[in-house]
């Protein structure tokens, strides 16, 4: 064999692998509810429907949350309603800092627009295989939160 055939045949086999690593990822769902004109209205609650299969899996979940210049506050706070397969659900109050007490916003930014995480809960084990659903309703006074791009979730394998 020669090296140019050595070559062209491992650029097949390296691609492949390339595909297969890409692939293996440890995301179980992740999606983004965008707000309308860019406002977070309190009667506009985000749904997300989040398939289980794997029950012996610990996983994170975790939110994610863009705003623009025109957000009036440093903080957000959040009721979170899980509902399991079997109808059992819970509610969780949060609260989540967004900037410091100077300001400066927290995450990362492209222009205006600053996205941040908001890690929610952490080595969780979903007890029953099946669909659960979560939903996220804002709990600040405002009724109408102003510069506000989208809200996501997202579940993820732990990384071991």
């Amino acid at each position: 064999m020669t090296k140019g055939t050595i070559r062209s045949s491992l650029y097949p086999l390296l691609a492949t692998l390339l595909m297969m690593l890409s692939c293996n990822s440890n995301v179980i769902f992740t999606d983004s509810v965008r707000m309308e004109e860019n406002t977070w209205k309190l009667h506009d609650v985000p749904v997300y429907r989040v398939d289980i299969s794997d029950t012996t899996a610990a996983t994170d979940i975790l939110f994610s949350i863009r705003t623009g210049p025109v957000y009036p506050f440093r903080n957000i706070f959040l009721f979170v309603t899980t509902t399991s397969p079997d109808g059992k659900s819970i509610t969780d109050t949060l609260t989540y800092d967004l900037a410091d007490e100077k300001g400066k916003w927290y995450g990362k930014g492209l222009g205006d627009i600053n996205e941040l995480r908001l890690p929610y809960k952490s080595n969780v084990f979903f007890p029953v295989q099946g669909t659960y659903q979560f939903r996220v309703q804002h709990g600040m006074r405002a009724e109408n939160l102003k510069g506000v791009y989208d809200f996501g979730m997202r579940v993820e394998k732990k990384s071991r």
